[in-house]
């Protein structure tokens, strides 16, 4: 039964088709066109799709090319700024260097009537109770305590201890130091040292009753007391503090050396 079904089916078809055949043959030229311009219009998005998918899949693979061409620009373009990078480190690093000798020139230069060795501080401890730098100096640069460490601006401090390679260098901030002292305009003496209250500072004391300050006044080591020499930059007057009993007055003095900033130092090795 299925099988004369589908003969049958098969039959109708193969008419049809006869038909259609016939009937497309019987047509004159104009209704021919007219058929291929509906099958035109039917069959011609078609093309133009397929051929806008050709086109669009062979710029994606110029697309995919260009992307590898970029990557490989990119990688070039970093390997080229890690290479800018690296000279530009080393100019400032030779920069650097170039300051720390001119520096060092001129400190040299400053005081010349010393003899000196140059140093950089590698290390800081400043605190309330002290305030302590290491330089990278020592023992076997002929470094010995109680020398004098000076900057361009002025008295830094004194060798407290050595190693074979670095110094301490005690502050003359620090609350255990003293400097003695002279008032530039009056040449009185004056004993300066730092405080617990203020590390930026030094306070000075056992001032004469008759010494005339003034601010702004600078103040010079004064060569006694056996470490530091005559004649270097301590810092200047800041303010005057007047008290009750004239022999207990005292001056706030602004040390010549910014010891938060200060870098490069020259020891005094001998006068």
């Amino acid at each position: 039964m299925y099988k004369k079904k589908t003969g049958v089916i098969g039959i109708i078809i193969t008419v049809i088709i006869l038909i259609l055949l016939v009937f497309i043959s019987n047509m004159d030229i104009k209704k021919m066109s007219y058929v291929e311009n509906i099958l035109s219009s039917i069959v011609m998005p078609i093309q133009n799709g397929l051929t806008y998918l050709k086109n669009k899949v062979s710029g994606n693979n110029t697309f995919f090319s260009d992307i590898n061409n970029l990557k490989q620009e990119n990688e070039e373009l970093k390997n080229k700024n890690a290479e800018l990078e690296k000279q530009l480190r080393e100019f400032e690093i030779i920069k650097s260097e170039n300051a720390t000798l001119k520096e060092y020139v001129n400190l040299s230069e400053q005081y010349s009537e010393y003899t000196t060795k140059p140093a950089y501080i590698i290390n800081k401890d400043i605190s309330n109770y002290s305030s302590i730098f290491v330089i990278n100096i020592g023992e076997k640069d002929g470094i010995k305590p109680n020398m004098t460490v000076i900057s361009e601006k002025g008295l830094v401090g004194h060798i407290i201890s050595v190693t074979e390679n670095t110094s301490k260098v005690q502050t003359i901030i620090d609350t255990a130091n003293t400097v003695s002292a002279v008032l530039s305009s009056s040449h009185d003496a004056i004993i300066c040292k730092g405080t617990l209250e203020d590390k930026s500072i030094l306070k000075g004391s056992y001032i004469p009753t008759n010494a005339n300050l003034i601010l702004g006044d600078k103040l010079e080591t004064s060569g006694m007391g056996g470490i530091y020499p005559k004649g270097i930059i301590v810092g200047t007057v800041k303010t005057i503090e007047s008290t009750k009993n004239i022999t207990d007055r005292y001056i706030t003095i602004t040390p010549a050396v910014d010891f938060e900033k200060v870098q490069t130092v020259l020891v005094i090795t001998s006068s």
